[in-house]
């Protein structure tokens, strides 16, 4: 009898999957209470991954809470998000010595909440850039939707 294989990677957290969009771009600065410059800190860093509640980028430093722009080639507008820093690494790349993980604040009408358009977009290019089949059955509060 052959014993199971120990899965020697980290358990996956996130419920919905993560995806490369190429060729995209985020910009952010970091939210301040007394001073809120309307300039981005870095502009153009690349986006490593998106899912529905985050992303991954590669930038030259890091904050806490951030303002994102995200921008799709191909699109339009660009997405503007709020989100916070959960994790930070080294890179490989020089030009952008780390990468950050970014979860975004809940999708909702009131303060510091993301627009609930934003969810429907990035489950539109969840479904345009993803290579598996997605399972599209997951209630809308497994994603931090708050109503009014």
């Amino acid at each position: 009898m052959s014993q199971p294989q120990k899965n020697i990677y980290q358990l996956e957290k996130r419920i919905s999957q993560r995806f490369k969009i190429p060729g995209a771009t985020v910009s952010y600065k970091r939210t301040r209470w007394f001073l809120n410059k309307k300039k981005f800190e870095e502009e153009f860093c690349p986006l490593l991954d998106l899912s529905r509640g985050g992303l991954r980028f590669g930038c030259r430093r890091v904050g806490k809470k951030l303002y994102l722009q995200l921008s799709i080639p191909g699109e339009r507008s660009p997405l503007f998000l709020l989100g916070r820093v959960r994790w930070s690494a080294k890179n490989d790349n020089e030009n952008f010595p780390y990468q950050t993980g970014v979860q975004f604040n809940v999708y909702g009408e009131k303060k510091d909440q993301n627009y609930p358009g934003n969810l429907v977009k990035i489950i539109s290019l969840e479904q345009k850039f993803i290579d598996v089949e997605l399972d599209l059955s997951v209630p809308p509060d497994e994603y931090d939707i708050e109503s009014s």
